[in-house]
């Protein structure tokens, strides 16, 4: 693969984050990693082949956009608020800090509307209410 990665500061929590010795192999060395070598330590979730025009990555985002948008804005944004505080934090911590987080979704207009579109069998139509 032509994309490469090199050890940032945008790349040193998802790197420690790993555990072990080998994040601080890669934070002391500032070694540079092919994609699929960033996928395979987990660095990343996906690793594509470059395209011509030198935009795969940018595409590949795209498509990841375009099939999260669809889904409630709110849960979203809870799910990310509870993974992203969730994991910094011992299991009771981060199952209280999940369980507040949804207690913010539950009286939601978006959370009637799933539950609604799910009975009836239709997509949902979310507002971010």
């Amino acid at each position: 693969m032509s994309n490469r990665i090199t050890s940032s500061l945008n790349l040193i929590c998802p790197v420690l984050a790993a555990g072990g010795t080998q994040p601080k192999e890669l934070v002391f060395t500032a070694r540079v990693l092919s994609g699929d070598e960033a996928k395979r330590l987990g660095l990343v979730n996906q690793a594509v082949e470059q395209n011509k025009s030198g935009d795969a990555a940018y595409l590949q985002a795209l498509d990841l956009a375009r099939e999260t948008i669809p889904q409630g804005p709110i849960a979203i944004r809870m799910a990310k608020l509870a993974i992203n505080q969730g994991t910094e934090v011992d299991l009771n911590t981060g199952l209280a800090v999940e369980e507040a987080c949804y207690a913010l979704v539950i009286p939601t207009k978006d959370r009637l509307e799933g539950l609604l579109a799910f009975k009836e069998k239709r997509p949902p139509h979310y507002k971010g209410e």
